[in-house]
């Protein structure tokens, strides 16, 4: 399985990234070392959207808060680039495919990115990896 993560990246040209106590959602929690994952720079601090591919290097779950009743997964990742995105892929390019039904690949992404549009790490079908990786 594939991930993508949408986090502010500070150095977008930087040959690895860390990210700390990243929130998980659509099985974004079952990232590991090794996995595939694409990397987004979130549009709300600045950033264009798809920028990199890269492997997972660690992923480690962050143990929850006691005495909270309901939190979101969490993990911390350090991912190692291995390509960098030839085409803009963002939030404008995708507001268009909103029929949460179709099936399509860009509808998949802007639902888990964008509905709800918090920094987060989510799992992708194999379709919605194939077509992200048309950006390489």
């Amino acid at each position: 399985m594939a991930f993508a993560i949408k986090a502010g990246i500070g150095d977008p040209g930087a040959e690895t990234f860390r990210f700390v106590a990243q929130k998980t959602m659509y099985g974004g929690k079952r990232i590991a070392a090794g996995d595939a994952v694409f990397v987004f720079a979130s549009d709300h601090e600045g950033g264009r959207g798809l920028i990199a591919r890269g492997m997972v290097v660690s992923a480690k779950p962050v143990a929850k808060k006691p005495g909270l009743a309901r939190q979101t997964p969490r993990v911390s990742l350090t991912v190692r680039i291995v390509a960098r995105a030839k085409r803009p892929l963002g939030r404008n390019q995708l507001k268009g495919y909103a029929d949460w039904d179709d099936g399509r690949p860009e509808t998949e992404l802007n639902f888990k990115f964008y509905r709800q549009a918090t920094n987060k790490i989510i799992g992708l079908s194999d379709d919605a990896a194939r077509f992200l990786d048309r950006f390489f």
